[in-house]
């Protein structure tokens, strides 16, 4: 493992680091691996005592996720038990920030792809969730999300949803995302294309790289919009994390224990191109904490 002197970054970029307001960090593949279930996790190096630096210096944090396989409180219960100090309200996942989205725009009836993890933070929000295949109408939106369940029966009925004129929405739209086993298929990412192919709707995104999804998170601690240059995105997946963090003017800051790699970063487009790089954490705490 390559390890990062300061002096070889950019003063201005450390100075910026050292004296952000706040983290959004994501999950798999930058502080964590699950498997490919998105069942338990096991810490990246440097990952717990990262948080536990942030946590002395009352540096707020998010932790991020695009998986919605769980609630957002049962994720944070798996990365305690793998050594992270972290509350439930500090765990954020796509269906946070959709439900925030689909009551901000009035949306009372959405119909979800996906299970728990994708239903919980809407019913939290007084949203009305109508079940993959449950016959309903009046339908307005369509999200999807984590659903390795899904069947036939679920794509007739969204498809007609969106025929009657639901939007479509959904909790990410990458093809992979980083596991201990190497990249897994993203679940919604194939729901979604099957939908588009037989309806023409692309999906909108709420979950990362959405600008909306960075903002909540900003407020969620307490910081007001235009903090969001001074907030550090924290990710290993350049069509993520990176273009959310560049898309908001905040820094990005890149690992390659996931899906980033060192050797690509050079061909990556501007809006995915990390300020910097890194192959561990310990050089990240020493930023902030020198």
């Amino acid at each position: 493992m390559r390890v990062t002197e300061l002096s070889d970054i950019r003063e201005d970029l450390a100075v910026r680091i050292h004296g952000a307001k706040a983290f959004i960090i994501d999950m798999d593949g930058t502080i964590a691996l699950g498997d490919s279930t998105s069942g338990g996790h096991r810490a990246l190096p440097g990952a717990i005592e990262f948080l536990a630096l942030l946590r002395r210096r009352g540096i707020p944090f998010r932790v991020f996720t695009n998986g919605t396989a769980k609630p957002p409180a049962a994720y944070a219960d798996s990365l305690r038990r793998a050594g992270f100090d972290l509350q439930n309200e500090e765990m954020m996942t796509p269906a946070t920030s959709a439900a925030h989205w689909l009551r901000k725009r009035g949306v009372k009836k959405v119909r979800t792809l996906g299970l728990g993890g994708v239903q919980q933070p809407l019913l939290e929000a007084g949203i009305e969730v109508v079940q993959p295949a449950q016959a309903a109408s009046g339908v307005e939106a369509v999200f999807t999300g984590w659903f390795r369940e899904f069947t036939f029966p679920d794509l007739e009925a969204a498809c007609k949803d969106i025929w009657d004129g639901a939007a479509l929405t959904t909790a990410s739209n990458v093809a992979f995302f980083a596991t201990a086993g190497g990249r897994s298929i993203g679940a919604s990412f194939a729901i979604n294309a099957m939908i588009r192919s037989l309806t023409g709707r692309r999906a909108v995104v709420l979950g990362k790289p959405a600008a909306a999804a960075l903002h909540l998170a900003v407020a969620s601690m307490g910081l007001p919009r235009s903090a969001a240059s001074e907030v550090v995105v924290l990710g290993d997946d350049p069509a993520l994390e990176m273009r959310m963090a560049h898309d908001a003017g905040a820094i990005a800051v890149g690992v390659t224990t996931g899906m980033l790699q060192r050797d690509s970063v050079k061909g990556l487009s501007a809006k995915q191109r990390p300020d910097l790089v890194l192959d561990e954490l310990s050089t990240l705490s020493r930023i902030v904490g020198s």
